[in-house]
């Protein structure tokens, strides 16, 4: 599975564990899309980089940090069919996958210490998207049909 990492300079240290912690798991390559660095950069480019690829890839996911996971947020949306959900707990995360088929987590560099980063990316990729036929199927494409809208 190809995950494409972005972070700006607040989220950096962040993105450097959350990378460290993905290639101890199997089956996981990381793909780091910057900073690389804690010099201050602007957040829109780096979510727009990984959300790009992510819609790019077949089975692709993506992680953004920034201070607080919000403008990461903010920003990967914009980009068509990215379902980017900030998270901050393990139950965020599972169920930002299991009833949004969130495609990008988004994380907050000051918000969020390491060892509960860690929880949520496990929380995050164990999850099933939502089953076809569900009510959580059904929601995720209404979304996906509001992009066609506006």
């Amino acid at each position: 599975m190809k995950v494409y990492l972005g972070s700006d300079h607040a989220g950096y240290k962040l993105k450097e564990y959350v990378q460290k912690h993905l290639l101890q798991k199997k089956g996981f390559e990381t793909i780091d899309l910057g900073t690389h660095s804690e010099d201050s950069v602007d957040y829109p480019d780096f979510a727009e980089k990984v959300a790009e690829k992510v819609m790019q890839g077949k089975n692709a996911f993506g992680i953004l940090m920034c201070g607080t996971g919000i403008g990461m947020s903010i920003s990967a949306n914009k980009i068509k069919g990215i379902r980017a959900a900030v998270v901050y707990d393990r139950y965020t995360a599972r169920v930002a996958r299991e009833h949004n088929n969130a495609n990008i987590i988004c994380i907050g560099g000051k918000t969020t210490k390491t060892p509960e980063a860690a929880k949520i990316l496990d929380a995050f990729f164990s999850a099933k998207k939502p089953l076809k036929g569900s009510r959580h199927a059904r929601r995720v494409k209404k979304i996906g049909a509001l992009e066609e809208i506006y």
